[in-house]
Parts: structure tokens; sequence; C-alpha cells
């Protein structure tokens, strides 16, 4: 992280923040103010987007530039968390790894104490859950930790905190437009707000997430578009909250039935904001499960374990099912560009994005963050500027292994749409299979296995010597075995054990 004895401004101290009036309104009447006071780039960055991507490039610009300007489509809600449109997915299943965890409590010091004050949840995944992999059920072993909340909950304390720095404003409700440019589009000197108004800055952030308009914008300078990687399992989400039922006898907080490529079903039930359950279905092609409230629970049935559906038969519904199908791997190859204008750079789901399935997407986002620390924390404004290639490829670089990871997974899939698994990939899919058998079965592969899945450990993790050989002392066990409806540490609701519906395949 970026260090504060090489910061070349003063040091936002607490009681400076606290004296900050930083609530969001006077945040962005200030900045409408300040803004538009003068037409200089001086010391000033704009981000754009305020998602988690944006809200912690944000907090680590502001260790360099004495103001920071974000820009969000969204008109930012006041009060309690509640949705909004710039955040479609937040509606379903999220997790932030415990290496996100850590990244964000690092830039925020306290948040994560404030986000389990309000209601989200630190567990040990997967020792607090019940979890069925594509080959077995995991034991109570300790793996790593999760923080579950909702994505509502989560962006608005990171939001809160960031904005309490004095040195940062948002301006929500409005969006860019364009880019503003220096000759030959070799320098981005601002930005174009809808409206005509033009920001000026010496660093421009592109956090604006899937609908991101860089390749366009890029065009209009005269730069390529940059290529763009593709890998598409078809993976549908139908989301529903539910009340918590009553159940002395639970010991589990969350649940995660995967599917395998005969059976691409599966479903998460994780703990929300301390009194509901989120409940998301997920499918594969025409397994995607539907958004008509009366297939909802004959999907859960449907799953390789009764579990889940034993959970949610009886639970109240707080809400219709959601649904949500953008969910393809798709990775805009800004780093391979030959020219990058001086000033500009893209963050986030903007660069690369990920099957949602796998929870990578904030913890990448956290990773992004840091990578930008270290890249600017000794240089000045200017050479911030000037860095901006070099800025590109060190923060997009962070998404190889998730990426890795995501696509290696979807490409077992039949319907997958994408490059082909190439042979160094085959292999890898045939070892990690190995991995998830010897996993269910030894705790310290369990470790290792989620050390890596949480972006903690570097994949070479499960590939040293010693690990290789515990892992394949269990090439004997199948890979997909039958499994049993529940794990041996953990059986059904005893009311229901004797009158549970059988599961169809």
């Amino acid at each position: 992280m970026d260090d504060d004895a090489t910061d070349n401004h003063p040091r936002t101290t607490d009681s400076h923040a606290d004296s900050y009036a930083g609530s969001q309104a006077g945040s962005q009447a200030g900045d409408r103010a300040g803004g538009r006071a003068g037409d200089h780039a001086g010391d000033h960055a704009v981000v754009l987007g305020a998602g988690l991507a944006g809200l912690l490039a944000a907090r680590v610009l502001a260790r360099r530039f004495s103001r920071v300007t974000m820009i969000e489509r969204d008109e930012l809600p006041q009060g309690e968390p509640v949705f909004r449109p710039g955040i479609p997915q937040s509606r379903h299943a999220h997790v932030l790894w415990s290496r996100g965890v850590e990244l964000i409590e690092l830039m925020l010091p306290g948040i994560t104490d404030k986000l389990v004050a309000a209601g989200a949840g630190l567990y040990d995944s997967p020792r607090d859950f019940l979890w069925l992999s594509p080959a077995d059920w995991f034991g109570p072993v300790s793996g790593a930790r999760v923080l579950l909340a909702s994505r509502e909950l989560l962006d608005q304390a990171v939001r809160q905190e960031v904005l309490r720095n004095p040195r940062i404003r948002v301006r929500s409700g409005e969006a860019a437009a364009g880019l503003a440019a220096g000759p030959g589009g070799r320098t981005v000197t601002g930005v174009e707000l809808r409206g005509g108004e033009r920001l000026a800055a010496r660093l421009v952030v592109d956090a604006t997430g899937r609908t991101s308009k860089a390749p366009a914008w890029l065009a209009e300078l005269g730069h390529p578009a940059p290529e763009v990687t593709r890998c598409d399992s078809h993976l549908g989400y139908s989301s529903r909250y539910f009340e918590i039922p009553d159940d002395p006898g639970r010991r589990w907080q969350g649940m995660y039935v995967q599917g395998r490529p005969e059976l691409p079903r599966g479903g998460v039930l994780m703990p929300l904001d301390a009194d509901r359950w989120l409940v998301t279905l997920v499918g594969n092609g025409e397994h995607a499960p539907s958004v008509r409230e009366e297939e909802f629970l004959p999907f859960a049935r449907s799953l390789r374990s009764p579990a889940l559906y034993d959970a949610i038969r009886d639970a109240t519904p707080l809400s219709a099912p959601t649904a949500f199908r953008n969910t393809a791997n798709e990775w805009r190859h800004y780093e391979r560009l030959e020219r990058w204008p001086a000033g500009f750079v893209v963050l986030g789901d903007a660069v690369c994005r990920f099957n949602p399935v796998y929870g990578h997407g904030m913890t990448v986002a956290a990773l992004a963050a840091e990578a930008l620390a270290k890249e600017i924390r000794t240089l000045n404004p200017e050479e911030i500027s000037a860095a901006s290639r070099r800025i590109q490829r060190r923060t997009t670089a962070v998404a190889a292994v998730p990426w890795q990871i995501a696509t290696s997974e979807d490409m077992r899939y039949p319907v997958t749409e994408g490059p082909p698994p190439d042979r160094a990939t085959r292999i890898l899919q045939s070892y990690m299979s190995r991995v998830m058998v010897a996993a269910n079965t030894d705790p310290a592969i369990a470790s290792r296995f989620f050390g890596v899945l949480s972006l903690t450990s570097p994949p070479g993790t499960l590939l040293d010597p010693v690990t290789m050989v515990r892992v394949l002392s269990k090439r004997g066990l199948p890979t997909a075995p039958h499994t049993t409806d529940y794990p041996s540490h953990h059986g059904p609701p005893v009311a229901r054990a004797q009158n549970r519906p059988p599961a169809v395949g």
C-alpha cells in the first residue's frame, strides 16, 4: 500500500476528516462550486463511477492529488442503503474474499468493524457453510475468511468512509459524454460532461464498469479499439430474499450447492445484514432458472442436494425473484495497445469482468486499487499523468489469476462460447479436479485451495511438490462420485426429514 512517508501532500488526519462536513449533499455542492470555478488541470483527478472500483481509486488518488472529483450517473441514495440502477447485479449473491477484506481495511481503517456493526458478517469458508463441491461435501474445515453483506450496505459504508476525506467530492446524477484531449489525442486533459460542461484534470480514471464507453472515447481521439477476449458460459441467475426461519438445530451460516457439467444447476444461500437470507439460483444455458415465483422452489428442489430446498421451503419470501444474465467473462486488452494517452486509466469491470459466480469482482477492484497505490506512491500529479500507460498495465495485471480461474472452470461446460481450452488448460482442469477431490478429504489441501480461490495465495501454492504428492495420493477417488443429500457433519431439519420430497434430476 502507499506509504505516508512518501506522501507529497499534507496528511489528511482523522481530526481533519471529522471536522469535514462530509455529508454527501455537502460534498456534491462543494464540488459543483469548486469544479466550475477554474478550467485548469492543476492538481486535480477525475474518477468516473462511484462503485467500489471508483471509490477505492479515489481514496488512493487523494494521497497524491489535492482534489479528486467523482462523477456518478446515478443519484446516490441518502439514508438507508437501497438498490441503484448502476449496480444491477447487487440483488444477487456477492462475496468479498479475505484478500479484498484485508486491502479495503488497509485503505479505510476501521471499515470492517463498521460493516459488521451495520449487520455484515465475517465467516470462515467452508467451515461455517454447507458446501457441496463438484466432487463432494467439504468438511467443517477452515479455508478462507469471507465478508457477506448486501452490496447496497457495502457500497454505502465504503462511500461514507471515502467521502470523509476533504480532498474527495462526488457529483451524482451526472455522466461523462467523452474525453477532453490535447493535440493528436496524445494526452487526456479532462472530461466532457453531458450538458456541455468540461472538467479539466491531470488524470481521468474510468471506473464505470460494464457500461464503459472507453473504447468509443479512445477511437474519437484516434486510438485503436482494444482486442476483446470473451468466454461466456451462459450462466443465469434468479435471486430472492427470505426471512430467516427459526431453527435451533441449524449450525451453518450459509450454503453453496454447486452443479456439474452433466447437471449445470446450483444455488447459494447467504445471510445478509443480520436478518434475512439472499438465495441465488444459477444454471447454464437451458438450465438457467426462471424468475416465475411458482418455479423458484421446484428449481431449488432439482439441485444435487435437497439441502437448500429444505432450508427455504417454509421460509417467508421477502421479494419476488429477480434475474441477471450478463455474466460473461470479458477482457478488453488495453494493456496490449501500443499507443496510450497520458492522463487516462481504466479500472475494474471496465477493463476485465468475470463470471460473478466465483465472487472475485470486488476483490479484484481492491487489488487494482492496491496496484494503483504502488505505482503512484512516489510520483507527483504530472508524473502520474505521464506514467498512465505503465499504470494501465500494472493495474490490469491483477486480473490474470481470477481470469484463469473463471475461464478454465467455465470451459468445462459444453454451452460455453469462447476460445477452446488449449492443452495446458486441459491439463490444469484435470489436475484441479483432483485438487477438488483432495480438498474434500484433506484439510491441508482445503486450506491451500481456498487460499488460491480467495486470491490470498498464488496459484503456485497448489503446484508445489508437497501439495502435488498429497493431491495425487487421492487419485483412486472418483472426481464425480454419487454424493449424499447432506454432509456427515450436518443432517436435514429433523421435523422435515421424514416427509421431504425426493430431489429430481
